[in-house]
């Protein structure tokens, strides 16, 4: 009630309404700064590949409304006269919102640039790009709202220090609490820079195989081959063995087949050599061994080697299957038999004992 009634006194109704008419100026010219501006950025983005100028237009777009407001409220108050107790709060005030307002701005400017980023990897299939961004992008945000935070409680007339110091204090305690959602995060910063893999990757871990989707703060998701959606907490995967097949040069084939025990030998010597032929004439195939490698229990035991040029499961299941077909056309022409799992009894008749009755 003093502070107003300072204000009727000490102020004419002119002065009064000068600054009230200076209040909304300022208003409605920084809304109208703001989207101009915002408006004008945009347009300039569509015509250069630079992401600079869209960022910029993001943190101008969240500019938010109390701070334009309260700036407003300053410039109307330069018109007039205010008590000398009371003259320096609205300027402590816009201090307070100027800090929180550069927290948005800069946290948005984070946001802002690390979507732009990703949706670029995305399109040029980087997905160790999309891997770090969303890591860089947290650990940058909390960086900036701690900072801010602080900065905030400077102002205020906190002791930061005493506080950073205790905050050190229960910081041991909280991450003896939640020391395994700490190792997750650890874990997911040190697949982001270690990078065993990044989304797009077809992976296995224990068995399971899939394409990483989405590589987390505490998890990483996996799409199965199978259809369903693996979920890996990021420190089990450290511990695990992971086998990237997405960084494969090559792929290298063993298969073996077995042939009946009657084939000839001169049969089983040709053998190697027409599989040689076999692979050879198989578009994306590299020869590396075929040998008689065993007798089986019910089979002569044979086992090929070559090498895919190609990564592609799909493409080495065609040329496996090319392969066995023309193995199969190679057998039939030449009268050999597979082998199949067989056993051989024996049933041996035992003479009667000698003091045996005879039978009738």
């Amino acid at each position: 009630m003093n502070t107003l009634k300072f204000l009727l006194e000490q102020n004419t109704l002119e002065q009064l309404l000068y600054a009230l008419g200076a209040a909304l100026i300022a208003l409605f010219a920084l809304i109208t700064a703001r989207r101009v501006l915002v408006a004008r950025l945009h347009r300039i983005s569509r015509q250069t590949s630079v992401i600079w100028d869209d960022v910029l237009a993001d943190v101008l777009a969240s500019t938010k409304l109390p701070f334009m407001i309260w700036l407003s409220v300053l410039a109307g108050l330069t018109q007039i006269r205010l008590p000398a107790d009371t003259a320096a709060l609205p300027y402590k005030a816009m201090m307070i919102l100027l800090i929180v307002q550069a927290g948005i701005w800069a946290a948005r400017a984070v946001a802002s640039w690390v979507e732009l980023r990703l949706e670029a990897s995305r399109k040029a299939g980087d997905g160790a790009a999309v891997t770090n961004f969303g890591v860089i992008s947290f650990i940058l945000r909390v960086l900036v709202w701690v900072v801010t935070l602080l900065s905030l409680l400077d102002n205020l007339g906190v002791n930061i220090t005493t506080l950073v110091a205790s905050l050190g204090i229960g910081g041991i305690a909280v991450a003896l609490a939640v020391q395994n959602i700490l190792g997750d995060l650890l874990a997911s910063l040190s697949i982001a820079l270690d990078k065993p893999f990044v989304v797009g990757d077809a992976i296995n871990v224990d068995g399971l195989t899939g394409t990483v989707t989405h590589v987390g703060l505490k998890t990483t998701r996996v799409q199965s081959t199978s259809g369903e959606e693996l979920v890996f907490a990021n420190n089990d995967l450290l511990k695990s063995r992971v086998r990237n097949y997405k960084r494969m040069n090559e792929r290298r084939i063993v298969f073996g087949f077995g042939l009946t025990y009657d084939t000839p030998p001169d049969a089983l010597r040709e053998l190697p050599g027409a599989l040689r032929g076999i692979v050879e004439a198989t578009p994306g195939t590299r020869f590396d061994r075929a040998h008689f490698k065993a007798f089986g229990a019910s089979s002569l035991d044979f086992e090929v080697v070559y090498v895919m040029l190609t990564p592609d499961y799909l493409a080495y299941m065609d040329a496996q299957q090319a392969i066995n077909l023309a193995l199969l056309e190679h057998c039939n022409a030449r009268g050999l038999a597979f082998a199949f799992p067989t056993q051989t009894l024996h049933v041996q008749t035992l003479p009667a004992p000698a003091d045996a009755p005879a039978p009738g």
